[in-house]
């Protein structure tokens, strides 16, 4: 298959990047990075999570995160939501698109949601329902797509069946996600050819961490399967609160410079892309995880 002319980056830094983090980051400095990002060229920035905050206490505050930024009408914001609860929290906050998520692994869902994987998605049923009859969009996630921290191997049927579940009870893209960041580019690739038999290449998306340095060249080889959404974090920020050592998402530097370096249009800015990850990571006292920023700036 050709590689896809144009891509879709999918931010998820203020979500993903920022809910592993100890050290609390204020309301105002969240909306501030996703207003950066917005202004970088970014289509899509995940803006936070409807979620229990005694288990991710830095989501604590997204109703108001959410009602802070100055929305774009080119642009969505979608929110993470778990369950009912995060639901009703997200209608009233006005959001009007979500992400729900399921994982490929048994152990990996108990320890995360305390459930089974075919318990979780039936969990979600209800909150898609709900969702759909309130005319939002739905996005799924799925965890541990080519390899678990408790399992290690990850059945590539069990990915295709959770995928064609969540196409199913409405989302109109899946993102594949390597959590632990385990998986190399024959592997991505044999993952995606296989769930793309259920779901249609153009309704999946490629969220690859990079813990293994692996993030870029995974990403290289699932474009060649016709991927053309890559979710990715400003700066290298976040990590998996359920899978120890995991690093953070490849980061949106990086997949920008080789995105340019290929001639793939992405309508994102890089220089405004510098400053959003610079922003973020002068609050938190650290030099940025993106190899490309680094190098851009001492350059």
């Amino acid at each position: 298959m050709t590689i896809p002319n144009s891509v879709k980056i999918v931010e998820v830094g203020p979500r993903d990047g920022l809910q592993n983090e100890a050290q609390s980051v204020p309301v105002e400095v969240k909306i501030v990075l996703i207003e950066k990002l917005v202004d970088a060229g970014l289509p899509v920035v995940e803006s936070g999570a409807f979620v229990s905050p005694k288990w991710v206490p830095q989501m604590a505050a997204s109703d108001e995160v959410f009602k802070g930024i100055h929305k774009r009408a080119d642009v969505t914001y979608p929110m993470l939501v778990p369950n009912m609860k995060g639901l009703d929290a997200a209608l009233a906050a006005g959001v009007e698109e979500i992400a729900i998520f399921a994982a490929a692994s048994e152990t990996f869902s108990q320890k995360n949601i305390n459930c089974s994987i075919g318990e979780s998605i039936e969990r979600l049923r209800r909150v898609t329902e709900k969702a759909s009859a309130e005319n939002l969009r739905i996005r799924g996630y799925i965890s541990c797509v080519l390899g678990c921290p408790y399992e290690g191997e990850v059945s590539l049927d069990t990915v295709a069946e959770v995928a064609a579940r969540l196409l199913d009870q409405g989302c109109y893209e899946i993102s594949l996600g390597d959590t632990t960041g385990v998986g190399t580019p024959a592997k991505a690739q044999a993952m995606v050819e296989r769930v793309s038999g259920v779901v249609p290449v153009n309704q999946l998306a490629a969220h690859f961490h990079d813990t293994y340095g692996q993030g870029l060249a995974n990403l290289h080889a699932v474009l060649q399967c016709g991927i053309s959404v890559i979710d990715s974090s400003v700066a290298g920020l976040g990590g998996c609160p359920y899978a120890k050592g995991a690093s953070g998402n490849v980061a949106t530097e990086d997949v920008l410079y080789m995105l340019d370096g290929m001639q793939i249009e992405t309508g994102v800015d890089m220089q405004k892309l510098l400053e959003a990850g610079r922003y973020i990571n002068e609050f938190l006292g650290r030099e940025t995880a993106s190899r490309a920023a680094l190098a851009l700036t001492w350059k």
